[in-house]
């Protein structure tokens, strides 16, 4: 998923913008919890105050998949709202 010459560098600023907009504390908190990736170092490479390394990659790419569910989800419930929303209208 992640390039060699991506490690060792912040990640890719719209792939954090993206990570941020579509996962929660919680979801960090899960997946600290399955990749032995402290909380605080999720954090930071998301927030891009740290670096990607291999060791906490296997932490964002569980956040990535997380992320597009959730992505997903909202979509599916925007589509739902919108139309609730028309038949209001």
């Amino acid at each position: 998923m992640f390039d060699p010459e991506e490690y060792g560098k912040p990640i890719n600023e719209r792939l954090s913008i993206i990570l941020r907009r579509n996962t929660t504390k919680d979801d960090f908190a899960n997946v600290a919890a399955i990749t032995n990736v402290s909380f605080s170092t999720i954090r930071d490479v998301l927030y891009r105050t740290n670096s990607l390394t291999y060791s906490n990659s296997k932490a964002i790419r569980e956040l990535i998949k997380i992320a597009f569910d959730n992505a997903l989800a909202r979509q599916l419930q925007a589509e739902n709202d919108k139309h609730f929303l028309n038949k209001l209208l």
